[in-house]
């Protein structure tokens, strides 16, 4: 498949602020029950404020590959057979959260304006924060589905596709959340940076394991079944017509093998082995009291997500449209 570059800004995007989104919602939880220090109610109104960002610019850059912007209202009107529908729904309940969360952070306000006195501290926010962790991952769910339920591009029809956009985006929040704690909450910054150690660690075992999976896919269709003709030996000239068409554009990257294979490893090399690195620079420099450790997380973050844009670009383009055993020779 031929990636559009603003569906990898924003499945990448969005993905990073359902993370930190996660991770703001996650320490607070940890800190409800005593098991981390209470932080000031402005570092999760700020976090919350980043991760809007993050999801509104990743909705804006879905509109850049829409033939009619103006008709995009329009998508969510299939929620019951469509992914994509069901997408377009949760993602504006979802950047609705968010903004509720942030905003009673900063107002301060608990269940008392209700009239109801509870000894929870923060507790409007943690009912608010736990609708908003349902909605993030009912985002990844409808995000992944829309590429795993098409059967046809054997690449994208598995169980890992769903897993890796949740653990990719999660892994970024986090190490995001990681760079942010470093600058209002040094507190959380090793419990941040242990969770994303761990969720990365995880999605390294997915998405290997999508990658070997998907070497040794055999193909379903053949020349013969593509076009109809059982003949044993058929041998491809042309289209009938000299120049390319939208089927030879839009249904395969057509960048040359050994850029498409280097792709892989940048990312491999982006995603995984750089950050970690980064955060163990961090770490040490967070231990000896410097102020640098911020720039160590944050330059992990950019990184990674970095790599997490050549890895959405080798996901889409590694995708083999079956139309390609047709449209395989342009003259």
């Amino acid at each position: 498949m031929h990636p559009a570059f603003s569906v990898v800004l924003l499945t990448t995007l969005i993905g990073a602020g359902q993370g930190l989104f996660l991770a703001l919602f996650t320490a607070q939880s940890y800190a409800a029950v005593e098991l981390l220090p209470a932080q000031d109610t402005r570092f999760y109104a700020l976090g919350s404020l980043i991760a809007l960002a993050l999801l509104i610019g990743g909705l804006i850059a879905s509109f850049f590959h829409l033939g009619h912007p103006e008709r995009a209202w329009r998508s969510a009107t299939r929620w019951r057979t469509s992914w994509l529908s069901r997408e377009v729904i949760v993602l504006p309940a979802m950047i609705g959260a968010v903004f509720m969360y942030g905003l009673v952070h900063w107002l301060k306000w608990d269940l008392s304006v209700f009239g109801i006195q509870t000894n929870v501290s923060g507790d409007l926010t943690l009912i608010i924060g736990a609708g908003g962790a349902l909605f993030a991952f009912a985002l990844f769910l409808c995000t992944g589905m829309i590429y795993a339920c098409i059967k046809f591009l054997q690449e994208w029809a598995s169980w890992l596709t769903v897993v890796n956009y949740t653990l990719f985006g999660t892994a970024s929040g986090f190490l995001l959340a990681t760079a942010y704690a470093a600058y209002l909450a040094p507190g959380l910054v090793k419990f941040y940076a242990a969770w994303t150690v761990i969720i990365t660690a995880a999605v390294f075992i997915t998405r290997a394991a999508s990658l070997i999976r998907n070497a040794r896919l055999k193909p379903k269709s053949t020349l013969q079944t593509a076009i109809g003709v059982r003949h044993q030996r058929i041998a491809q000239k042309s289209q009938g017509f000299m120049g390319g068409s939208f089927n030879t554009r839009e249904f395969f990257h057509g960048v040359k093998p050994v850029l498409f294979k280097s792709i892989k490893w940048v990312f491999l090399t982006l995603v995984f082995p750089v950050p970690i690195f980064l955060l163990w620079a961090g770490l040490s420099l967070h231990a000896h009291g410097l102020e640098q450790n911020a720039y160590a997380f944050s330059a992990a973050f950019a990184a990674q997500y970095l790599g997490l844009l050549a890895e959405r670009w080798f996901f889409f383009a590694q995708a083999n449209h079956p139309q390609n055993l047709y449209y395989q020779t342009v003259s």
